[in-house]
């Protein structure tokens, strides 16, 4: 037990990939291949709980930390280790590995082996991401996605599966690849990749805008930021169920993810010049996504482009520059998994009955799958921000935090068009529940449809649990996040200058009334204008 305790990321993080790699060797039977895999992601969730159960939240450094040199005498090296950001993007991932793995019981016939190897595959690749503390380890589980992702949706997926799983590799490995410049530039810089190391330069103020905007693209590409949104929508809806939660509980977290902990803290004058054009960004996306949800004919793309919003949403709350937004962005990081991975999943539940996503093809289906209806319902719900759920959390505290913010330009005008978003995201949802649910029974397919059977009820109620149980006691994540959040934006906090009522920037010792919105301390003059 104490090796297991002594080296408990190690094994979080690679329990499952040993469940793919023997489920390649010996996992010929579907049947059995399908409980070994569900019982590998359930043993990786309980030693997950090790982490929840053990994290001290008076503490905000890394913990359970596993470091060993790897290549060039420590330059590059394993390490592992986890602060409160991490260990609740973990949790979330070892949670949602079992309801996936349940949900495909009946929805993957074909290759069952090797999908759920290549889910185990990816499982493996996200906590990796999420627990790296060397950036060049960081690097590889971030591409190692890339692999199973791409066969998930290549291969499971719906008609034009190719199409979107081509385009989801080229949009992240394009991005990806400036990244790995910059942390060849860093590494250069610093002789060692390990995350400590990067944070302790002292770069100059160019060499951080460029920096920033190299890995903040990556990570934009990931969230995904609008406008480089496009290929979201294709992969969810040509990906399987599975493939569809899998990407909008966690992969989408990736991206938000790395800029809290990589973008933000490295290159905080970056940060500063950059976060009011990212904010516009982040507001631009939460309408245009709730805009054009608005008049999809298929759920499952309705679900995506709320994606895009609610991330946007997350864009918003981290780049508030407060501790309030970003914990809001974190929480909401959370919430966001929980409520449309269950609208996944219930999309997916009514795909497998009919074969058809298209909103026109339903309606009255209470009347029928009243069980179905009220799940989905309460789905929905969290999904809107209603308050006592998941959802209302987040949403309230990225907006409060926006509002509040003393760094950004027009950050009252910035929370005021974000709260619109809210509004136009409880219409469309709302619109498309009583489409389909509700009104007369018309189409005669659907007067038969079998309410959600004992698995299916297995695979959902854990979620709308944590969605009741979040919405009332947020404190339960906000607390393990605290110090976190706090430690990661201290790099910032030396840098930035609070934003003057008037709308312009103080700047320490005089300046000119009308430079730039968000200033830094320590540069030059030349370098601000």
């Amino acid at each position: 037990m104490a090796m297991i305790t002594d080296h408990i990321l190690t094994w979080v993080t690679f329990v499952p990939l040993l469940g793919a790699v023997a489920l390649w060797l010996f996992g010929r039977r579907e049947g059995p291949a399908r409980i070994f895999a569900l019982a590998v992601s359930l043993v990786d969730f309980v030693l997950s709980l090790h982490l929840w159960f053990h994290f001290d939240a008076a503490r905000g450094d890394d913990q359970f930390v596993e470091r060993v040199a790897w290549i060039g005498n420590g330059q590059v090296s394993y390490h592992l280790g986890c602060d409160g950001i991490s260990l609740v993007l973990a949790l979330l991932t070892t949670f949602l590995g079992p309801l996936i793995i349940l949900s495909t019981w009946k929805a993957i016939t074909s290759r069952v082996r090797e999908f759920l190897a290549f889910f185990l595959l990816l499982q493996t690749a996200m906590l990796g991401t999420f627990l790296a503390r060397d950036m060049l380890l960081f690097y590889v589980f971030w591409e190692a996605m890339l692999i199973p992702m791409y066969f998930i949706i290549g291969i499971w997926g719906g008609q034009r599966r190719i199409y979107a799983a081509v385009k989801f590799f080229i949009f992240t490995m394009v991005g990806s690849v400036f990244m790995l410049v910059g942390i060849l530039y860093l590494f250069f810089q610093s002789g060692s990749m390990e995350l400590t190391s990067f944070l302790n330069l002292n770069l100059e103020h160019n060499a951080q805008l460029w920096l920033f905007a190299a890995f903040f693209l990556a990570f934009a590409i990931k969230v995904p930021v609008f406008p480089l949104h496009t290929w979201l929508p294709d992969a969810h809806v040509e990906a399987p169920t599975a493939g569809s939660v899998v990407l909008a509980g966690v992969l989408l977290k990736m991206g938000t993810y790395g800029m809290l902990r990589f973008a933000m803290p490295l290159f905080p004058q970056g940060v500063a010049y950059f976060a009011p054009a990212v904010s516009i960004l982040a507001v631009i996306g939460i309408i245009y996504g709730a805009l054009v949800a608005l008049v999809q004919p298929d759920i499952k793309k309705l679900v995506a482009y709320s994606s895009v919003s609610h991330l946007g949403f997350v864009v918003l709350g981290l780049f508030s520059l407060n501790s309030l937004g970003v914990a809001g962005g974190v929480f909401q990081m959370l919430a966001h998994g929980l409520s449309t991975g269950a609208l996944f999943l219930l999309v997916g539940v009514i795909y497998e009955r009919r074969h058809t996503r298209e909103i026109s093809e339903f309606g009255g289906l209470a009347h029928v799958m009243p069980l179905y209806a009220t799940f989905f319902m309460i789905a929905t719900l969290a999904s809107i921000g209603l308050p006592g759920l998941a959802g209302f959390v987040g949403e309230f505290t990225i907006l409060l935090g926006t509002f509040t913010s003393e760094f950004l330009p027009a950050a009252r005008v910035m929370a005021i068009l974000a709260a619109t978003g809210v509004v136009l995201g409880a219409f469309f949802m709302l619109w498309m529940v009583q489409r389909v649910f509700f009104g007369r029974l018309a189409n005669d397919a659907n007067k038969n449809l079998p309410d959600l059977s004992w698995r299916e009820v297995v695979v959902l109620v854990p979620l709308l649990v944590f969605m009741f149980v979040l919405g009332v006691h947020p404190g339960l994540v906000l607390d393990k996040v605290d110090l976190s959040i706090q430690k990661v934006l201290a790099p910032l906090e030396a840098q930035l200058v609070p934003h003057s009522p008037a709308g312009h920037a103080a700047i320490p010792g005089g300046g000119e009334e009308g430079a730039p919105a968000i200033l830094l301390v320590n540069s030059d003059a030349e370098d601000l204008r």
